[in-house]
């Protein structure tokens, strides 16, 4: 089968579309050619090995797993003895990042935890879109931020992959959102419900001091201190994503800043879930969250989709057809 292969860190130019052996499933395992990928910011971590941090967990001095690619949607070709949850012909889509990756290829083999039917409603590519940044939204939201109908919630970083499911799972959930993007962005965030959208280059979040009950930074560079001083009283910030120093300071310094005050600074890791994975796509098969995707790569256009994807200014998600 044809796959992309990567032996050590670097720019998306060390990637490389081969030839490799097709993999044959065991016991607990399933077979998925693959239809769709995606890119999320996990993958660029796995491609960078940084920040340095990650590289306990992917391989110090280079990629413990050769072939990237966490999200996809495609068809069982076949399953292990020991598979209860799918058949032969069954349309999945799925999070690999917690059991090796992979990916970026024509086939896969995958435990069954990690996959779910994919929605009837929806394309193979609008799945592969789906997994990662829709569970990492819905565990800020719900897990870590405790979101409940009626709250005023502001999703920082609203444009991209979990920004734009953020948005739409905070109003599922009756929330009143507020996004924030630039200025090129601000019809899409309105086209998928934000009842308020702010642009960052015309408008700053200090003039909404102690206005949110949530706040969830999926992207961005703002001070702690800033976040904490729009958020009303018991009010809780999440950390998804943004720039690496912000990372460093949510991790040591949010248990400080919550323990010592009434209002709570919180980091989130996600992890990949089947059961968050199937309360994604129940809210994908109603019709209450719908991925939005960007641009679709082939396979071989795979340097190009994570270089356009590292500019960072993706509308959605970036997806790969194989």
């Amino acid at each position: 089968m044809k796959a992309i292969v990567c032996n050590r860190y670097g720019s998306p130019d060390v990637l490389e579309l081969q030839g490799v052996e097709k993999p044959f499933p065991t016991e607990n395992q399933v077979l998925v050619k693959i239809h769709a990928a995606s890119i999320n910011f996990g993958n660029v971590v796995l491609l960078q090995g940084k920040p340095f941090l990650a590289r306990f967990a992917f391989g110090i001095t280079k990629p413990k797993y050769s072939i990237p690619g966490g999200d996809i949607a495609g068809t069982v070709e076949a399953v292990g003895k020991d598979v209860k949850q799918f058949k032969v012909g069954d349309e999945v889509f799925g999070d690999l990042s917690a059991c090796g990756w992979g990916g970026f290829a024509e086939y896969v083999t995958a435990p069954e935890y990690a996959l779910a039917l994919k929605p009837n409603n929806i394309s193979f590519e609008e799945a592969a879109a789906a997994p990662m940044a829709g569970v990492t939204a819905l565990q800020g939201l719900r897990n870590k931020g405790k979101i409940q109908s009626g709250q005023k919630v502001l999703i920082y970083g609203a444009s991209g992959g979990v920004g734009t499911f953020a948005v739409q799972i905070a109003k599922a959930c009756g929330a009143d959102v507020t996004g924030v993007c630039s200025t090129r962005n601000v019809d899409i965030l309105r086209s998928i419900g934000a009842n308020h959208v702010i642009d960052y280059s015309k408008e700053l979040l200090s003039q909404h001091e102690s206005y949110y009950d949530l706040v969830l930074g999926v992207n961005g560079s703002n001070s702690l201190s800033a976040y904490k001083r729009i958020l009303k009283t018991n009010g809780i910030f999440v950390h998804v994503g943004g720039s690496e120093a912000q990372l460093y300071k949510t991790i040591f310094f949010g248990p400080f800043v919550s323990m010592t005050g009434s209002k709570k600074i919180s980091s989130l890791l996600q992890r990949a879930n089947q059961k968050d994975l199937h309360d994604l796509k129940e809210l994908l098969e109603t019709g209450k969250v719908k991925p939005i995707i960007d641009k679709q790569f082939t396979l071989s256009e795979i340097t190009e989709a994570f270089n356009y994807f590292q500019e960072g200014h993706a509308q959605g998600k970036v997806v790969i057809s194989i």
